[in-house]
Parts: C-alpha cells; structure tokens; sequence
C-alpha cells in the first residue's frame, strides 16, 4: 500500500511542533501571572516569606545545630527579623525625615543651577523635584490626618507584614517536611525531578539574597563613609538609600549614586560632586569585580540583560514591589533551568584523540 507524503516537510512540521510549545508555555506563564495580580493580597506575603526564609535559613540552622527545638528557633528567627528590621526601619525612616528636607532642598537647589546651562532639560528636572516635594508633603498630610484611603494603605501593608512573618516562622519551622508535601502533589514518576527543581530554586533565592544583603551593606558602609568625610548633607539618609535600592540590582544603584551626586552638587559644589561620583564609581567598580564575583561564586550567575528585563517587566506588574521580586523570581526561573539542563542536556563531545599518541 503506498503511502502518501507528508503535507509538511519535516522542518517546517519542527518549527511548527517548537511555536506550539512555546506558545502553551507562554499561555502558562500568562495566566500564572494574571492569577499572581488577582491574588497579589495573598501571594504577596507568600513571596515576601520565601525570601525571609532564605534569607534567614542559615540562621534558623544554627540554632538547630545548638539544640534549640525547632519551634523556638523558628521563633527566635523571627524575633531576631523584628529586631534587625525594626531597628533599620527605624533609622532609615528617622535618617530620612531629618534629613529628607535637607535632600529634597538640595535636588531643587541642583535642578535651578542645572536649568541655568541646560535651559528646558534643567526645568524638568526642577519640577521633578518640586512635584517630589509635593508627593512628600502630601503623603504626610494624608497620614497625619488620618484619612480613610491613608489608613487603608498603612493596615494593608502591616497586614501584609504580619501574615508574612507568620509564614516565615510555619516555613523555617517545618522546611524539612517540604519535600515530603511538594512530592505528595505530583506523580511519583516525577518526585525526584521535581524536588531537584524545587531546591535548586531554593538554593537559588536564597544565594541572591544573602549576596545582595552582604553588597548593599558594604555599599552603604563604603559610600556613607565617603559622604561623611566630604561633609555632603544627608549622609546617613543617602547611605540607607544606597542600602534600600541595592536590592534592585543596576536601577538602584544608579538612582542613589545619581542623588548623591546631585545632593553634592547642590550644597558643596562642583569639585565635592565629582568627588562623591568618583567614590560611587569607585565602589561599584570593587561590587562588579570583588564583592559580586566572591560572593556569587555559588550562585546562579544571571546575565545583565537577563537581571534588567526582568526588572522591567516586574515595574510594569507590580510596581516597585514587582521590581524587588523580579531578580529573585528570575534567579528561581535560572536556578531550575540548571537542574532541567544538567539532567537533559546534551552530553558532552568526547575528547578528540591525540594525533600523536
């Protein structure tokens, strides 16, 4: 019986079978995405305490390797997490509301000088400052007077803060029963691929938090120490500036670098604003080619282009809270399509023979 040939050829019938999956994995991950926006009010906290526990694991296992029961030193994590990010909250905020005025001062001040040699870009600039005055007086207000819409925001977030922290304490406390939980959810056949993924995501996160942590604390040190020996107001505030917006990798870095210079430019003039960037590009020079690559070593290494997409693409989700999420998120994605590669990758070429043997 003869057989008829095929309507495509056997190229065009493989390209046609690689835009089918990659137009259900975009399906996927599109309604994955819709369903995070929906629920944001609970995938929030969830998110939030993924990051608290890999942050805080090795911790956590200290104190289990001391003989703390496992409730109390999950307990012991928290009331660790409060106290350290209660005191930097509070002289961050403190830091910022004394010398927040001083800063925002020092930009406008900064734009009026700029708009002098640049004309309508320096305008710009100095409604952008005007409009930031504005915003802050603004949000003040609303808090201080207790506005419906105000205390809305405030219980929202503090709800948010709470809720996180108890899943903090429910995932360090019961971590070594979620592999047992995550392979109880999927076929048996795909226990062992799964929970492989599943760690080196894990893994993952928890290397990009730590590093962060670790840069942005040296950053802020190293630049908050340059501040304060040139005399530029605001150190302190610039220095925990520097701090919050490390955790967004590249963007944040520029933006406090790109304050400080201006705040430098404002009240202590052309020479000491050069000086402040040199020490800005100074410490990002040791961050690109010390910090990173020690601290990274055992981590999912990410490309840049890879780290600003997804920045990108969190702000359009979500906001600022989206762009703090994306680099974890994304280092996640990195870390389990590692363990895919390493276990259907091609294998190796073997090695060519010597010609002279």
């Amino acid at each position: 019986m003869q057989t008829s040939p095929p309507l495509l050829p056997e190229p065009v019938r493989r390209v046609a079978a690689w835009c089918a999956v990659l137009l259900l994995v975009a399906g996927v991950a599109a309604v994955g995405i819709w369903l995070c926006v929906v629920f944001k009010t609970a995938v929030t906290p969830v998110l939030l305490a993924i990051l608290g526990t890999a942050l805080l694991g090795p911790l956590y296992r200290r104190l289990l390797r001391m003989k703390v029961r496992k409730s109390l030193a999950a307990a012991l994590t928290v009331v660790a997490v409060l106290t350290v990010v209660g005191g930097a909250t509070y002289i961050v905020v403190v830091a910022l509301i004394e010398t927040g005025d001083q800063i925002v001062a020092s930009l406008r001040q900064a734009a009026t000088d700029i708009a002098k040699h640049l004309g309508a870009a320096g305008t710009s600039l100095d409604d952008l400052a005007k409009n930031a005055r504005t915003l802050l007086e603004r949000f003040g207000g609303t808090a201080a007077s207790g506005v419906i819409s105000g205390l809305s925001v405030v219980g929202e977030v503090l709800a948010t803060a709470v809720l996180a922290l108890l899943l903090i304490f429910f995932f360090l406390r019961d971590s070594d029963r979620a592999a047992g939980a995550l392979r109880s959810l999927v076929p048996a056949v795909t226990g062992d691929l799964v929970e492989a993924m599943a760690r080196r995501a894990f893994e993952a996160v928890e290397g990009f938090m730590r590093g962060t942590t670790l840069v942005a604390l040296v950053d802020a040190l190293l630049i908050g120490v340059g501040l304060v020996v040139l005399d530029v107001p605001g150190a302190v505030g610039l220095a925990a500036l520097v701090f919050v917006t490390a955790y967004i990798p590249y963007l944040g870095a520029f933006l406090s670098g790109a304050v400080a210079v201006l705040v430098a430019l404002a009240d202590r003039g052309f020479a000491i604003a050069l000086w402040v960037l040199a020490i800005v590009l100074a410490v990002q020079v040791i961050e690109g080619n010390v910090l990173q690559p020690v601290v990274q070593s055992r981590t999912v290494q990410m490309h840049p282009a890879a780290v600003m997409l997804a920045i990108t693409a969190g702000a359009s989700v979500a906001g600022v809270l989206g762009m703090l999420l994306a680099v974890p998120l994304t280092a996640a994605v990195t870390g389990v399509l590692s363990e895919l590669k390493a276990r259907y990758g091609a294998p190796p070429p073997p090695p060519k023979p010597d010609a002279g043997g």
